[in-house]
């Protein structure tokens, strides 16, 4: 069977440069960055300029016959805005890209605004770092909601990585039942081998919300490729709300550092838990369907030198 393969959560940079919880995160050389008091290895050290570019994650896609990529945001890489609308004028149907705001102090909603009218068609809260040295923003606060219900005013989609186990759950609970046409995607396979990941993906069983696999690699680093953990925890989360309301992503870079970027996929491919309709849908076209793209490119396998 062949397969269009939409990855719904990567990201990009030309350079890491910025602060969170008062600690540094900058890129260094090979592939390293300084990150919150040590030297971790970000991207792959063949990546010695540090530069996560659009053109080197094409090649990673081309190869690998990814059709397309959702790109978001984190902190932890600063805000990258300018870049990525720059990436989606220049290669439009490969990304799908999202907008983020400083949603850690009030003044979010305005920027959102700007962002929306900038052409972006998705906003990305990295949720698990909204704590400050002032409290922590709620998701159903006043200003959080006032966006929200703009957001769906205007079809755009929120994208959103939560706190590990059910901190957030109620307050989204909010936000799903005030705006019942947001579309909403959760990230990280709601930090599955952490306590009450489960309620995370009960989410889904709402008609607007979707949950992708960004990081689920990472997630079961310890346990290794082939991942048969985190193929039972997806086998799992899609008796419990369907197939349909799941997809895969990468979280590429990062997780690159581990595994090839074909192999934070391939997994699935290869697991007998899945029919190949499930692999189908997981792989990308419940992406396709969520996201939006318009007739995704097929790309041809390349044999290697090594077959």
């Amino acid at each position: 069977m062949d397969y269009t393969i939409i990855d719904a959560h990567s990201h990009l940079w030309l350079r890491q440069d910025t602060i969170v919880n008062d600690l540094p995160i900058r890129t260094t050389t090979n592939g390293r960055s300084e990150f919150m008091g040590e030297i971790r290895q970000m991207l792959p050290p063949f990546m010695i300029d540090g530069r996560n570019s659009a053109e080197v994650f094409l090649s990673n896609m081309d190869y690998a016959q990814v059709s397309a990529a959702v790109v978001t945001q984190e902190y932890i890489d600063g805000n990258q805005n300018d870049y990525l609308l720059e990436v989606s004028q220049r290669y439009p149907k490969r990304f799908f890209v999202c907008g983020m705001c400083e949603f850690r102090h009030s003044g979010y909603y305005e920027e959102a605004i700007q962002l929306i009218e900038k052409g972006f068609r998705a906003i990305k809260i990295p949720a698990h770092r909204l704590e400050t040295s002032q409290g922590r923003t709620l998701l159903n606060s006043t200003e959080m909601m006032r966006m929200f219900r703009y957001m769906e005013s205007k079809d755009i989609l929120l994208s959103i990585d939560l706190a590990e186990g059910n901190l957030q759950i109620n307050e989204m609970k909010e936000v799903i039942t005030e705006c019942p046409k947001l579309r909403i995607a959760i990230g990280h396979f709601g930090m599955v081998t952490k306590s009450h990941w489960i309620e995370q993906i009960k989410l889904a069983e709402h008609s607007n919300v979707r949950i992708e696999s960004g990081g689920i690699t990472w997630l079961f680093n310890e346990e290794g490729y082939p991942f048969k953990g985190a193929c039972q925890a997806i086998r799992k989360a899609a008796d419990l709300v369907g197939i349909n309301k799941l997809m895969w992503g990468s979280d590429y870079p990062r997780t690159i550092t581990a595994i090839t970027y074909k192999m934070s996929y391939d997994f699935i491919l290869k697991s007998m838990l899945f029919t190949s309709e499930e692999k189908a849908m997981f792989l990308g076209r419940n992406a396709i369907a969520f996201y939006r793209f318009n007739n995704p490119i097929q790309l041809p396998y390349i044999k290697n030198m090594s077959e």
